[in-house]
């Protein structure tokens, strides 16, 4: 991986247009500006990667500080994926939340496996509510109703 990526962990000069542009190309979905200044400035810990001024990569997590953290979010643009950025991303933010009681993520459906090479393993009674409930039986992130 290239060495010289430059590495934030504030939300302080975040252009929130190009973040929101890194997300529908990830492709994470179209989020809003406001939606996602607001969901990455009220998280415990964040961070962003450029290729000069290009932001290339990005992850948050939500934590209370002790007992459980939530890792989210983690996008790679399309054209840096492949060279361990998301392996990266994902380990510092594991490093953050390290000796928390549970660390939790929602894998984008066929990521599972790459999740499960950094510790992570399936839960069985991971229940959730979406806003777009059927959009994600659709998808295939939750089962249909028994």
């Amino acid at each position: 991986m290239k060495s010289n990526f430059k590495w934030i962990d504030n939300c302080d000069d975040i252009n929130w247009k190009d973040l929101s542009h890194l997300y529908s190309i990830a492709p994470l979905g179209d989020k809003p500006v406001d939606m996602l200044q607001t969901a990455f400035t009220n998280s415990a810990f964040t961070y962003f990667v450029y290729d000069d001024a290009l932001l290339i990569g990005v992850g948050r997590a939500l934590a209370d500080g002790v007992d459980s953290a939530y890792l989210c979010d983690i996008a790679i643009h399309p054209e840096y994926q492949g060279l361990g950025l998301g392996k990266a991303i994902t380990q510092k933010l594991l490093d953050s939340v390290k000796g928390y009681s549970k660390i939790i993520l929602f894998a984008n459906i066929g990521k599972e496996s790459f999740y499960e090479q950094l510790g992570f393993a399936k839960m069985t009674t991971a229940m959730a509510i979406f806003k777009h409930q059927d959009k994600m039986r659709e998808i295939g992130l939750i089962n249909e109703k028994e």
